[in-house]
């Protein structure tokens, strides 16, 4: 669109040349009215975008209404800057640059397409991407089937897939199609997999209540190096409980990189065996990535002081019902439910069994660590000690 077939009528002519066009009338009937040939009806309207139809589409304040597409437009042609013409319209120039670029540039942007354009993203219910990719929807049942979070899914795609955009995919999506009835695209079944193991989402809490341990070194005397997470072999602790508290599970969670190791108790979760069992699996450590253990107030670590003189790795507590101060443990503890469900017997798991639960929680990339898996992450630090 040249500048000078546009500067041929005033402003205000063209203004009420596109007002008519949005109320129906005909290109004819507009140049009756106006008092102007057909012909500058049509150079009024082409670079526009062609006849305006009156849209049933009302958007919202928050998205461009048609009338400020065609602002835009008769600013463009006018040689204004988007920071001008967001200054006029009252909106954010980023908006304007974006709106723009999205349809054409300055010297193929057309207000009707742009607006039509629009509407039709904003139309609801969209075809799901996995429904249109059996490719990418085989892929995301397989690595949930491996229990993977939708989050882990998504960005592990775009590290495995980085120049194949038909291969990326929300974690928004992958939820919606399981926890959206009638959706189809993903198996109502894999639900199961997710962390939760339901079929929607839900908040919960818990309180806390343990008992009082003789000799207790507090977090808040923990080193600095140990918070920052900077520096490995700073670890967390804690038991998860089986069927009728008679059965249970140990966890250690290293802070930098999130390696997990499991500890076996068949004899139940008593200090002493949860001593035991954390002496023999601390040993098998190189001694640099040993430097602390942060634990909750459970009676299972009443023996930590013995725990210390035998390792060396000395032991904090976290204050009362402050769960967050080992979040690492506790996040770990919530993906360790998928392989062991609340409720059920624990005691029924051999130590190979654990090994293999740990080896697979190892093997699932996390975003913390810039998707990379605990177990490669753990690597970089143990292959220089060995």
């Amino acid at each position: 669109m040249s500048e000078r077939r546009w500067s041929s009528l005033p402003m205000a002519t063209r203004r009420e040349i596109i007002r008519l066009s949005a109320a129906g009338l005909s290109q004819r009937e507009i140049g009756t009215r106006v008092g102007v040939t057909q012909t500058s009806v049509w150079r009024v309207m082409a670079p526009l975008g062609g006849a305006i139809r009156p849209e049933r589409w009302k958007p919202s304040p928050a998205r461009l209404s048609l009338d400020e597409r065609v602002e835009i437009a008769l600013a463009l042609q006018r040689g204004r800057s988007f920071r001008e013409i967001a200054s006029a319209l009252g909106r954010c120039a980023s908006t304007v640059c974006r709106e723009v670029n999205a349809n054409g540039g300055p010297s193929h942007y057309r207000p009707i397409a742009a607006h039509r354009r629009a509407f039709e993203a904003a139309r609801r219910p969209k075809v799901s991407k996995l429904a249109t990719n059996p490719r990418l929807l085989a892929r995301v049942a397989a690595d949930l089937e491996k229990l993977w979070s939708p989050e882990q899914i998504a960005r592990r795609l775009r590290v495995d897939f980085v120049d194949d955009v038909s291969m990326h995919v929300s974690h928004e999506t992958i939820y919606r199609s399981l926890y959206v009835q009638g959706r189809g695209e993903l198996r109502r079944e894999l639900a199961r997999c997710l962390r939760t193991g339901r079929a929607r989402r839900r908040s919960r809490g818990r309180v806390e209540r343990r008992g009082r341990i003789a000799d207790m070194i507090l977090i808040s005397e923990r080193p600095p190096d140990a918070r920052d997470r900077a520096v490995p072999g700073h670890w967390e602790g804690d038991i998860i409980i089986g069927k009728a508290n008679k059965s249970a599970i140990g966890t250690l969670v290293e802070r930098t990189t999130r390696y997990v190791m499991l500890l076996h108790l068949p004899n139940g979760a008593s200090a002493e065996e949860v001593r035991l069992a954390m002496t023999k699996t601390i040993a098998t450590l190189p001694r640099s990535l040993r430097r602390s253990l942060t634990t909750d107030q459970g009676m299972a670590f009443a023996e930590h002081a013995r725990f210390t003189t035998d390792t060396g790795l000395q032991v904090y507590f976290c204050d009362p019902r402050s769960p967050w101060q080992r979040g690492s443990n506790e996040n770990t503890n919530g993906l360790l439910r998928q392989y062991f469900p609340k409720g059920t017997d624990l005691s029924v798991h051999s130590a190979a069994k654990l090994t293999e639960v740990a080896d697979s929680l190892n093997s699932r990339p996390r975003k913390t660590l810039n998707w990379m898996t605990p177990s490669e992450k753990f690597a970089e630090f143990v292959a220089p000690t060995v």
